[in-house]
Order: C-alpha cells, then structure tokens, then sequence
C-alpha cells in the first residue's frame, strides 16, 4: 500500500466503522469525521437534518485536507469521497454480530459509559435491527455496483481486528 492518508470506511449500521475510525486515527495521527454529523445538525434537545447544500459543503472541506479518514453508512452522495480516497475499507461484518454491537452500544450508553451523537432508545435499537436485517439484499448490491469502478483501493474485511492487523503490517 503506497499511502494511508485518506480512509474512507463504509459498512453497515453496527459493523464497528467509528470504532475503526477511532482506532486507525489514533494509530495513523489523522483525523477521522462521521458521515453522520455531516448529514446532522447536532442540538442540545433534538438533531436537524442539514440541507443538501450545506451537508455537501461541509463533506467537500473534509475531503480537500491534507488526511481524513471518513466513516459511515452512507453511499450515494459520498463520491467526492470515494474518488479522493487512497483506500476505501469496506466492512462486511456478519449480521448477528452486528445486531450484537447495536445492543452493546445500546446498553454502554444507557449506562452512561459511551457517549453516543443521539438519544438511544429501544425502539431505535428495534428499527435500526430490523434495517440491519435489510442490509444484504437491498444495499449492499447498491454499494457494490457503486463501488465497483474503485476495486482497485476497495478492500474488504469481515472484522476490525483484520483491518488493524493488515494496516499495522502494511506500516501505512
């Protein structure tokens, strides 16, 4: 692998992106950016969802540093991104276990030993199981296709802790 300065990591809800992006920024010293707090306004009581216009923006300033390493679910407006990426890290976690993180997540922030971007609640958790469940059949042929003509950066891994591995024996 030439270089490492620009990670775009996509996956499906609960495949352990802000997890990688946290590990592999710390590891790397670069910066990492959820897709979602460029989709959402963050506010004290409730999020707004931000207009296209802005949210773009605000995706074009990321990419146009020097280093960033970009994580999350979405695909369809994200391009820019996958064009300027050096590597596009594409987990395909298996769908339990993904359930499993959703729940992990749910109860850590319960407890109040994780912070998450948004209020959990249970019937979040059941929605986002059930998208979760969804994910096979109806986005990832999605993200495939669109990832298809990046084969060449795209590199696929079923957990973290192959994506740690292979980056810290590749020296990025």
């Amino acid at each position: 692998m030439k270089h490492c300065n620009k990670i775009h990591i996509i996956g499906e809800v609960g495949s352990g992106k802000t997890y990688l992006a946290g590990k592999l920024s710390q590891q790397l010293n670069i910066n990492y950016y959820q897709l979602d707090n460029v989709v959402w306004r963050r506010g004290e009581d409730s999020d707004t969802r931000n207009p296209q216009e802005v949210r773009d923006a605000i995706l074009n300033d990321i990419v146009n540093k020097e280093k960033w390493i970009i994580e999350g679910v979405h695909y369809k407006w994200v391009q820019r991104s996958f064009e300027l990426a050096d590597v596009i890290i594409y987990l395909e976690t298996n769908v339990f276990i993904r359930d499993i993180q959703m729940l992990k997540r749910f109860i850590k922030q319960k407890l109040g030993l994780e912070k998450g971007n948004y209020n959990q609640t249970l019937k979040n958790v059941y929605i986002m199981i059930k998208w979760n469940h969804k994910f096979n059949t109806e986005r990832k042929p999605l993200i495939d296709k669109i990832l298809y003509s990046f084969d060449y950066k795209v590199h696929k891994f079923k957990s973290n802790k192959q994506v740690i591995q292979y980056y810290l024996d590749k020296n990025c």
